[in-house]
């Protein structure tokens, strides 16, 4: 997937990011309706009064990703809260976690597979994750870490250092 292609040019390189991951892969039916909720709330999308330059997508059917550039409105508190607002009706509407952060998503064989972080150390042990396997590092916050280092190999991220920790 070239995010090249799909993130918005007109969007400062330092718009804020906020990448939730689901529980689960999203079915094409519900990809549509969040297709629709997404475009609802960044046409409504407010900060202190004045609308939020705001982007949202679905990528690869299981994170959702928030985008707002503040060259023209800054996000405040109450947009901010309002965006996890979103993601909560998500989270009923769907059955699904957006806020587990113990889930780890690899990129492997043109799937996004879950490692819950406790399975680490034997999926390491056992070859089934290296320190080149592709991670979502979803801790990135800007459009050009999203678009640079958002799925990278795990050992150049935050995950590498707990990795060779594990592998000692």
């Amino acid at each position: 997937m070239d995010l090249q292609e799909i993130i918005p040019a007109d969007f400062h390189p330092q718009s804020k990011v906020w990448i939730y991951q689901s529980s689960r892969l999203f079915a094409m039916s519900e990809a549509f309706e969040l297709e629709d909720m997404f475009n609802k709330f960044i046409e409504n999308w407010k900060s202190h009064g004045a609308p939020v330059k705001g982007y949202a997508n679905l990528f690869y059917g299981q994170f959702i990703v928030l985008m707002a550039d503040e060259t023209a409105t800054t996000v405040g508190g109450c947009s901010t809260d309002s965006s996890v607002h979103l993601i909560k009706a998500i989270e009923q509407r769907f059955k699904v976690d957006m806020f587990d952060r113990q889930n780890l998503a690899f990129y492997i064989k043109d799937k996004v597979q879950l490692l819950p972080l406790a399975h680490l150390s034997h999926a390491l042990q056992n070859g089934f994750v290296t320190a080149d396997t592709l991670y979502f590092n979803n801790l990135v916050a800007t459009k050009a870490a999203l678009l640079n280092d958002w799925l990278v190999p795990a050992g150049q991220t935050w995950l590498g250092k707990r990795m060779d920790a594990l592998v000692k």
